[in-house]
């Protein structure tokens, strides 16, 4: 125990000694760890903001639109698309689903509240679409049944049109005029935020029937919004939807599906491969950094072995082991390492800190495996790269090294 003491004590003694040259030798070891930290950190914190997201939109939440698949066999499909037989027919014979709701896409539509104007998304949906999206009303009240089905002429402001118009809350029950057409404010939805940038609450909702008839090319092109009644039932509902879909389309077996699914899972696991991207791109800078890192190391302590050549000697004449002075240079290797991954988890988080203080940024999340690979990183390079000029040092033989100058 005491003779490990004596290397580490030594070891750091060495490193001060020359500090200079050692923080020079470890430039590369701190760039792969600040490296490792960083690129982990936004990752992570990015999965997490996409999962919060996912939640956002709805639990178990699904979107079914028609599409043309690509390619010969999908130029080769008669008209594409679904109208509201298809969306009833969803509803009746999917039991796997717990809620669905119709949803007509609007162009970005003209909202006007006297003199104050603006541009939100318009959404035409069901009285189900808000359990669906987890959307809260924060002020007045949802829509209603009768609402879709007689097709009143009523709305949802999201957060950012209210402030975008000036408007306060006791806008519910007033006026204000959408895409031209006048519309009886039913309620205020609750705040959403935004996703990468883009707000939640620039929305503006109103009976899908009512948005049909504003728009009624969209007859042919409906998309549906639907909740799974859980997790575990999503994938027997996309199949039960699938089957349905393409019995009413009558597609035969060879034929691609006229429409698309997309659900939760699918949307992370596209964020999921593309954060194996920036995994894969993180390994090579990794790599290329420790070979830099670990090649410095070996240098300047096959430097330190040429210069202590006599210590060497002195200490094999007075009775030192091969293994004693394997240790001691061994050590003096890792201890380097070391010194250069403190430095690196010093400059990752500072810098994951300094990403996280921008407002359009995620919270960058450091988690402490993360930390423990960066020291463990370094350790072994120091063990890696130390072992050669440690295994030279300990070969020395004692009269030669007292002869060397």
């Amino acid at each position: 125990m005491r003779v490990a003491v004596a290397n580490v004590g030594n070891a750091c003694e060495q490193l001060w000694a020359h500090r200079l040259r050692s923080a020079l030798t470890v430039l590369g070891i701190v760039i792969a760890v600040t490296s490792t930290l960083t690129v982990v950190g936004v990752v992570q914190g990015f999965t997490r903001y996409v999962a919060d997201f996912l939640q956002g939109l709805g639990t178990n939440a699904m979107w079914i639109w028609p599409e043309r698949p690509a390619g010969e066999a999908g130029r080769r499909l008669g008209r594409i698309a679904m109208d509201e037989r298809d969306v009833a027919a969803i509803g009746e014979n999917c039991p796997a689903l717990r809620r669905i709701s119709p949803l007509v896409r609007g162009e970005r539509a003209l909202v006007q509240s006297g003199r104050d104007e603006t541009r939100a998304t318009l959404e035409g949906v069901s009285s189900d679409y808000l359990a669906i999206r987890n959307l809260g009303v924060a002020a007045g009240r949802p829509f209603s049944v009768v609402d879709v089905e007689e097709g009143r002429a009523v709305c949802l402001l999201g957060r950012d049109v209210v402030r975008k118009l000036d408007l306060a809350d006791d806008v519910v029950g007033r006026a204000v005029l959408v895409a031209g057409r006048r519309f009886r404010v039913a309620g205020l939805l609750a705040e959403k935020g935004s996703f990468l940038g883009n707000s939640q609450d620039d929305l503006v909702l109103i009976p899908y029937t009512t948005a049909l008839k504003m728009y009624p090319a969209q007859r042919r092109r409906l998309a549906v919004s639907a909740q799974a009644g859980s997790e575990a039932s999503v994938p027997e509902a996309r199949a039960q939807i699938v089957n349905l879909l393409r019995r009413r389309h009558r597609l035969d077996a060879y034929q691609p599906n006229d429409f698309n699914i997309l659900t939760q899972d699918e949307i992370l696991d596209a964020f999921n491969s593309m954060s194996l991207v920036a995994t894969v791109v993180l390994a090579g800078i990794v790599g290329v950094s420790l070979l830099v890192g670990g090649i410095g190391v070996m240098n300047v302590m096959l430097v330190s072995v040429t210069e202590r050549t006599r210590e060497i000697g002195l200490r094999k004449a007075v009775g030192a082991r091969r293994r004693d002075i394997l240790l001691q240079f061994l050590v003096e290797a890792v201890a380097l390492s070391l010194a250069g991954g403190m430095a690196g988890v010093a400059l990752g988080y500072g810098l994951c800190a300094l990403a996280s203080l921008h407002p359009r940024m995620v919270d960058v999340v450091v988690p402490a495996w993360a930390v423990a690979l960066g020291f463990g990183v370094s350790t072994m390079t120091g063990v890696v790269f130390g072992l050669a000029p440690a295994v030279k040092a300990s070969l020395l033989n004692p009269i030669d090294a007292l002869r060397h100058e």
